[in-house]
């Protein structure tokens, strides 16, 4: 029997060890699909989930951020167009936000589908998530969950705060560089002001979505506030808290890159009361 070198045995195990990653990528895949699947036949609906999780490199090992494209906006529309008109649509964010133009495009997407649309943020969606969220006609957050305002972002600067800028010191004592991105972020601003009032001109009465409008638009928060649930029932958006379960289970399914030492540990399973006290 010939045996086996030290060597080749060496080989192998790196050879697993590199195909492992890829292993349990397939793996978490089907699973994910299998999850999907089985929600889309519970409640007779098309399900996309958009999860932007901080994604690491498997060989260099440094983070990359995920958040809204245009190759988002590309599959959630054709996803959409593969949905007929009578079929409910159901959307799962979790998202920092994105680009501008991707979010606008799912948004009006989802907005003219005729079939009920429903998004689901079971922790959060900021940004240009919530412009989809505004988008549904129906918003389900888990009880913790938050949305965002959608002020737009010139770079790393509110382009509200660069208007309010020139406003401050006058056209005469700033240069013509300040004055064109303040041009330009008074653009950025009417345009999603304007996009936001689309969007919920079949929710509410024209003077309230302008004043919804202005209120998350225009710069009236810091860009990383939070809106509740309850925000958002004061907002006269249809918002519920009736989560599936099948959410969480997908979340899970989806997980975050494993630092070498975590920041937050827990035993992972349901307690109950008096579940201390020994039997």
């Amino acid at each position: 029997m010939q045996h086996i070198s030290f060597g080749t045995l060496l080989w192998i195990f790196f050879i697993l060890l590199a195909f492992q990653p890829m292993l349990q990528q397939k793996m978490l895949g089907s699973a994910r699909l299998r999850l999907i699947r089985a929600l889309e036949r519970r409640r007779s609906s098309r399900v996309i989930a958009m999860i932007h999780r901080q994604e690491t490199m498997n060989l260099l090992g440094f983070p990359l951020i995920k958040y809204i494209d245009i190759q988002d906006s590309e599959e959630i529309l054709r996803a959409i167009k593969l949905t007929g008109p009578s079929v409910p649509i159901d959307l799962v964010l979790h998202t920092p936000g994105g680009l501008v133009l991707a979010a606008e495009q799912i948004a009006h997407a989802i907005k003219h589908h005729p079939a009920k649309t429903t998004v689901f943020v079971p922790h959060y969606a900021m940004s240009g998530g919530t412009l989809l969220a505004l988008a549904a006609d129906e918003i389900v957050m888990d009880s913790n969950a938050v949305l965002g305002p959608v002020d737009p972002q010139l770079g790393t600067r509110p382009a509200a705060a660069i208007v309010r800028t020139l406003e401050a010191k006058g056209v005469a004592n700033c240069d013509d560089e300040t004055v064109i991105l303040a041009d330009t972020a008074n653009m950025a601003l009417s345009q999603v002001r304007k996009t936001v009032v689309s969007l919920l001109e079949d929710k509410m009465s024209p003077e309230a979505a302008d004043a919804l409008a202005e209120q998350i638009s225009q710069g009236c928060y810091t860009h990383d506030h939070s809106f509740t649930v309850d925000d958002i029932k004061a907002f006269g958006l249809n918002v519920s808290t009736d989560m599936p379960a099948e959410i969480y289970q997908l979340m899970e399914l989806h997980p975050q890159p494993k630092r070498q030492l975590p920041t937050v540990e827990y035993i992972p399973v349901p307690y109950r009361a008096n579940h201390g006290k020994q039997g």
